[in-house]
């Protein structure tokens, strides 16, 4: 969100007169009048309204918790504040004060930017290309952020920068023993070296070795859900299929509540390269993509709470009638209608011994520029031999020093032919091809320096001296949270479409994409059947949604007719 660059004319539009007039009719509040250096709007400040300027000017600014305010831009009559935040009433990380001469505007809450937005086609364009310019300028910047403050390589400050940037929240990270503002801080707060890394909130609290839960609250991303409302739709998983199901639902004027464990997109998400989905020629990287997604289920008014993972799925006791019960990981309980199950795979394991005490800090489940910040000039390995392991490689090699490719099977059995071409144009890659990795060991430091490869059909083992290991073996179906009336196949996938229906007043038909459970459906990866794509997952996400539509309406009409017998018994 800088003052300067191609992209200005973007990211801080000038509407016109006919559009001002458009966006004044679908604002139900009055003009607000500040006197010149007034307060309009504090960084961290929660349900935080778009300003759009009507006279005079509007001051916006950055800050972190460390740092003073840094100018980015001033809004003149036309022009309007706020970026993705504004969509969900989320913390702002921008403030805004009136200019020298004053400032009269509008403001627009949450309900009334997205009302803007899909009302009007031209101006929800304008708005929608401006919110994602500036928090990616925002991103970039590192401004308004959060500042991480801790040792470079560690686990922990790594597994920290990981949410934030897959989140798409702006931060900077510190060295808590050379940076002068870091050590600074840490020597005025008495901080120990077991309360790092430190993370100072964009507000200015300051958390010791927070975990992600306490990260999300800090940043106001995980809401407090409203009691006694029922969704229409609660899914489970925002990865491409459960992001499109929240998107093709919002925008057909479903009730949308999406819960997700972890972070947004999946691990789609951590994809450094997609090139085979439709309408990318070029390619996009996997979070870019569901960070579109996101913003877009954003756009039409889905709730989207993250981390919360969903403990346990109650269904009611009158099937015909009573909703679901969610309770998530923090003691919440919500309620819908219909519940759509988009939660996934997690990350297999191999069986090597020790894996687990360097994740983190030497062992890696996914490829982005942090880690491949923390890899440059070094030798890694990386098993697995799928299309995400082969993007993963050509992100990767280009950084690193050598890069040995470990897999089981040749690479034509598993992996699409144009990242086999990539691959062997690369200099410093070499592929172990009937090999698996047995063992790992690490340094004085406690960071991996070496690992154990054995080639299956001589049994041979020889050392790598490798500093790092990613792991891209596949992943198994999370399924482990699921009731047990809940049908999956001898692999733990959920199975649909195969489920008589006699226990619905009606009887209505097993619908495709649903479970074992009336009115719980399954979609994406974690579905037994599924094509385990990117583009596959996206189109049972819209499928889906028609038929929550068809529960929903079976639904009400079983209402209606339990209803009408409750009051005339005698029909």
């Amino acid at each position: 969100m800088a003052s300067s660059g191609s992209r200005d004319d973007q990211k801080f539009p000038v509407l016109d007169v006919k559009q001002v007039a458009v966006a004044r009719r679908v604002s139900s509040a009055e003009p607000v009048s500040f006197q010149p250096g007034a307060a309009i709007l504090a960084i961290g400040e929660t349900n935080a309204s778009s300003w759009l300027v009507l006279d005079g000017q509007l001051e916006v600014f950055s800050g972190t918790g460390l740092r003073a305010e840094t100018p980015i831009v001033t809004l003149a009559a036309g022009q309007f504040s706020g970026e993705v935040s504004q969509l969900s009433a989320r913390p702002s990380l921008v403030g805004a004060r009136a200019g020298a001469g004053g400032c009269k505007a509008i403001p627009f809450d949450a309900a009334h930017v997205r009302a803007l937005i899909v009302g009007s086609a031209e101006i929800g364009e304008l708005v929608m290309r401006a919110f994602i310019l500036r928090r990616v300028a925002l991103i970039d910047s590192g401004a308004s952020g959060s500042v991480l403050i801790g040792t470079p390589g560690s686990g922990q400050l790594v597994r920290l920068e990981g949410f934030l940037r897959r989140n798409g929240y702006p931060y900077i990270a510190l060295d808590a023993t050379s940076d002068a503002e870091g050590l600074a801080l840490v020597q005025r707060l008495g901080i120990a070296s077991s309360d790092l890394p430190i993370m100072v909130c964009p507000a200015g609290t300051v958390l010791k070795n927070p975990n992600e839960a306490a990260v999300a609250r800090c940043l106001g991303i995980t809401p407090t859900l409203g009691k006694g409302r029922v969704y229409d739709v609660a899914i489970v998983g925002a990865g491409p299929a459960g992001l499109a199901a929240a998107v093709y639902g919002g925008s057909e004027g479903l009730d949308v509540l999406v819960l997700e464990q972890a972070v947004a997109g999946g691990q789609a998400g951590a994809s450094m390269r997609i090139e085979n989905y439709l309408g990318f020629p070029t390619g996009i990287t996997g979070q870019a993509l569901m960070g579109r997604a996101f913003n877009q289920a954003l756009k039409f008014g889905a709730e989207i709470a993250l981390p919360l993972a969903v403990a346990n799925l109650a269904a009611p006791e009158n099937r015909t009638r009573g909703p679901f019960a969610l309770t998530l990981s923090d003691g919440q309980t919500v309620s819908a209608r219909t519940v759509v199950i988009a939660s996934g795979a997690r990350y297999r394991h191999p069986d090597i011994p020790m894996l687990a005490d360097f994740q983190g800090s030497g062992v890696s489940y996914w490829v982005s520029p942090i880690e491949a910040r923390l890899c440059g000039d070094e030798d890694v390995a990386l098993i697995g031999g799928g299309n995400s392991a082969g993007q993963a490689v050509v992100y990767l090699a280009p950084q690193v020093r050598r890069l040995h490719l470990v897999v089981r099977r040749p690479l034509e059995e598993t992996m699409s032919a144009y990242l086999i071409e990539r691959i062997a144009a690369l200099g410093n890659v070499d592929v172990h091809v009937g090999s698996e990795i047995v063992g790992i060991t690490g340094d004085e430091q406690g960071k991996l320096s070496s690992s154990m490869i054995r080639d299956q059909a001589s049994g041979v083992e020889k050392p790598l001296a490798v500093q790092h290991l990613f792991v891209f073996i596949g992943a198994d179906p999370n399924t482990e949270w699921l009731p047990s009336r809940i049908s999956v196949d001898n692999r733990g996938f959920i199975v649909t479409g195969e489920q008589p229906r006699g226990d619905i007043v009606g009887a209505r038909p097993t619908l495709p994409l649903e479970t074992s459970v009336p009115n719980v459906f399954a979609i994406g990866d974690i579905r037994a059947g599924s094509t385990k794509r990117v583009a596959a997952a996206v189109g049972e996400g819209a499928a889906v949604v028609s038929q929550i539509h068809e529960a929903l309406k079976a639904f009400a009409g079983a209402a209606a007719a339990q209803e009408d017998r409750s009051l005339h018994p005698a029909r």
